[in-house]
């Protein structure tokens, strides 16, 4: 009996927009979500800092709803001479017990290498920066009492207040009496004074290990501690003062590694040490992974003109799509002497006419609501972000989670040409789902992924040097048309982003790469003498002569760009093409180490598209059946020449020493691991016929996948994640994923609405439509200094 589980009824719903209507009333629930949390618990990442988060493994420490930067000593110096300009200089003061003078040696230690000098105990300690631009003190104040209330009336008299001061104490004491708890409130306006002018901290007091204690100190017991801390809590909260609980909470995991069960060990130390520069730094030195303590990054005017323009076709787009439904229905049921039929006529007629602007205006709409989204993940607080945290597991279950995936959902293309569409774009799919996976776990640190992930990206311009060679020898389509949308597909998004997101266009580097060589690859093909499928002698060995040329002098004029600097710099810093090729800093760097990374993988498809078309023609294979490529001793043998070469690159991969030895010899090797994946993919007929839908369906919108995770999967341009649900990191991986997958999809939708639209065939259409976008984008370069040097 067949089961009926799953109808057809339901399957019919079971769609991509049903999806993206999902997706939409998801995302507006994360932001009522949102609304309600800024409410309850305000907005400030500085609070969240000092007190939520948890332990992400690998001795790392993830604060609650914000990213915290891994300061290490030149930063830490830097904040400081930072800060001394801005102020007199960063004066740090740290009062209370044992426990406190640990945080005050560790401070030391995160501004100078020097060793620490031996000290007295139980006496005030101070260090000065050789720089002069820090000062770190320690007071040494264990019980809360009238010595520690001086001290602080101290600290309010001087005439330069320390710029943060952090306090606590309790194990001193702490005692069969327990007088020091009510000492709290005495003391507690004497603070709120002196966090008029500098950012006071009382520190919560970290758990012991009872077993570890030594007998002197047996009296002090873990729910003593807490009493200590409720009683701290109690009393200081709802002041200006702020309560640093945080501390106490990654401890916690901790308090067996202590020597001596009171002193803290070193990993709580680095921790805090952490947490103290960032609620210092991050809002002085604005590093992209550190967004705890930040405002917003202020929008420009730009923004607000694109905001604006969206804005209007949104208002624009409504009260006509209103019109656009209401009139056949009006139509339909006014009075009229004319036949039924010419009504129904009519309706039609006015319902199909405006098609063409009703789909621009929809998209339009679309388009904005979309980037609204985009903002609102990665220009602003509203959403929380996380720091990525890379293990093994979480890369690896991932990957192997989606083999499986993708090919359960599996099938038999009707093609069966070496390299279908199927083919290229299950092809595509699985490689954008592995960058994915790559950014998302922030595996760039393991040096035998990142490079396995370099070959992907080569891959990426190889096809696209072998699909743009095939396409221009078959079609001979040199047209302007042809060009202009190609390189709006590839770039439409970008743009935008630029606009809405307020960055180069550089800081999207995969697309500037594909559209520079694809510019590259149309000049090599269209300059004298064209050699096509339609040039008499085009299969001859003069044609075949002629291309090989083009390639040699390509290689030639590449290879002088790389070996001079100068060069390279003179041509891609001239005005005005300087801004396509610089990052925010108007910096070149980023560009010449992506461009001379892949330099000959473009020409390597290009060379293999010569030789697979002159393999067509000559019949060197037969891929008209789903039989093997070919003989079965041929076969076998190009097989196994094949899976040497793609394990030799793994094995290349797995024992290089560094990036830049490794980037250096992959440029020239990259097309082994690439041709031999070929190969192995479509030797066998049974392996060459079949394919995964799943991946050939996210091939499809890899570009959009691509150049979308920068905002709304991924956070603080790519170094952070973005979080929808706080405190479930499972829920919260999938709802992301989901969302941003769904509009992925349909950015690839609008994008092939607009692009017809935008550039059409006729040609004096299309010169219009350039000349209006040289129009929009001139103030733009004027304001942005294009035309200057």
């Amino acid at each position: 009996m067949k089961s009926n589980l799953i109808s057809p009824e339901f399957l019919k719903y079971v769609t991509i927009d049903v999806g993206k209507i999902i997706a939409f009333g998801l995302v507006l629930l994360a932001i009522g979500y949102h609304t309600v949390l800024h409410s309850l618990y305000g907005q400030n990442s500085c609070q969240w800092l000092l007190t939520d988060g948890h332990s992400a493994g690998n001795g790392s420490w993830q604060p609650y709803g914000c990213m915290m930067h891994t300061y290490k000593q030149k930063d830490s110096v830097t904040c400081a001479k930072y800060i001394a300009q801005w102020s007199e200089r960063l004066h740090v003061v740290f009062v209370g017990d044992s426990r406190i003078r640990q945080l005050y040696f560790r401070t030391v230690n995160s501004l100078s290498d020097e060793p620490t000098e031996a000290f007295k105990a139980h006496s005030d300690l101070l260090y000065e920066h050789p720089s002069g631009s820090a000062v770190v003190e320690f007071l040494w104040q264990p019980i809360v009492n009238g010595s520690m209330l001086n001290a602080i009336n101290s600290l309010s008299e001087r005439s330069i207040r320390p710029t943060m001061v952090i306090a606590g104490c309790a194990t001193v004491g702490i005692n069969p009496a327990n007088c020091a708890l009510s000492n709290l409130y005495l003391f507690s306006p004497s603070l709120i004074d002196l966090s008029a002018s500098s950012k006071v901290i009382w520190m919560l007091q970290d758990p012991v290990d009872e077993e570890a204690m030594w007998e002197s100190r047996r009296m002090i017991t873990n729910q003593q501690v807490d009493q200590y801390n409720v009683a701290a809590q109690r009393t200081l909260s709802g002041s200006s003062i702020h309560i640093w609980s945080s501390s106490k909470q990654l401890a916690q995991k901790y308090t067996k590694q202590s020597q001596d069960g009171l002193h803290m060990p070193d990993v709580v130390l680095s921790l805090d040490i952490q947490l103290l520069w960032n609620l210092l730094c991050n809002e002085h030195l604005q590093f992209r992974d550190g967004q705890c303590c930040t405002r917003p990054e202020a929008v420009s005017n730009l923004q607000l003109f694109t905001a604006a323009f969206f804005f209007l076709w949104f208002h624009i787009y409504l009260p006509i799509h209103s019109i656009l439904i209401a009139a056949p229905l009006w139509l339909l049921t006014r009075e009229t002497k004319k036949p039924s039929l010419d009504l129904e006529k009519a309706a039609v007629d006015a319902k199909a006419a405006p098609n063409l602007k009703k789909d621009a205006l929809v998209a339009l709409a679309k388009l904005g609501l979309i980037m609204t989204y985009f903002f609102l993940a990665d220009r602003n607080n509203y959403f929380m972000k996380t720091n990525k945290h890379y293990s093994h597991l979480h890369f690896f279950l991932a990957f192997i989670y989606f083999v499986f995936l993708g090919l359960f959902f599996s099938e038999k293309s009707k093609q069966t040409k070496v390299l279908h569409r199927d083919q290229t774009d299950e092809w595509k799919g699985w490689m954008q789902i592995v960058i994915l996976i790559y950014h998302y776990t922030g595996a760039s640190q393991v040096l035998p992924i990142y490079m396995q992930v370099r070959v992907l990206v080569s891959t990426y311009l190889f096809t696209s040097g072998f699909g743009h060679f095939c396409f221009f020898w078959n079609k001979a389509d040199y047209s302007i048309h042809r060009f202009c949308m190609v390189m709006f597909r590839m770039n439409f998004l970008v743009i935008v982003l630029c606009f809405v997101m307020n960055r180069p266009y550089q800081f999207y580097y995969f697309v500037p790469l594909v559209s520079f060589w694809f510019l590259v690859i149309y000049s090599t093909m269209a300059m004298w003498p064209r050699v096509s499928a339609a040039t008499q002698g085009a299969y001859s060995s003069g044609g075949v002569l002629y291309m090989l040329l083009k390639f040699f002098l390509l290689v030639a004029i590449i290879t002088l760009f790389y070996a001079s600097e100068v060069l390279f710099e003179q041509v891609f810093l001239t005005q005005p093409i300087q801004s396509l090729f610089v990052s925010a800093d108007s910096s070149i760097h980023e560009w010449r180490f992506r461009w001379q990374l892949d330099r000959f993988s473009t020409i390597y498809g290009m060379v293999f598209g010569l030789f697979f078309i002159l393999g067509q023609k000559v019949k060197l294979w037969d891929d008209s059946g789903d039989a093997g490529l070919f003989s079965v001793p041929v076969n076998a043998a190009v097989g196994f020449v094949a899976l040497i070469g793609f394990i030799g690159y793994s094995v290349f991969a797995s024992t290089c020493e560094s990036k830049p030895s490794c980037n250096h010899i992959h440029s020239y090797i990259a097309f082994i691991p690439i041709v031999c994946y070929i190969l192995l993919r479509n030797l066998p007929g049974w392996l060459r016929v079949r394919y995964s839908t799943l991946f050939a369906w996210f091939g499809r919108i890899s570009l959009e996948l691509f150049i979308g995770q920068y905002h709304i999967w991924l956070a603080a341009d790519t170094q952070g994640l973005l979080v929808l649900i706080p405190s479930s990191p499972g829920l919260n991986t999938l709802l992301c994923s989901f969302i941003f997958v769904c509009i992925a999809h349909e950015i690839h939708c609008i994008t092939g609405v607009l692009a017809p639209i935008l550039v059409p065939s006729d040609l004096k259409l299309l010169l219009r439509n350039c000349v209006v976008f040289a129009c929009v984008l001139l103030p733009v370069a004027i304001s942005r200094g294009v035309f200057f040097a």
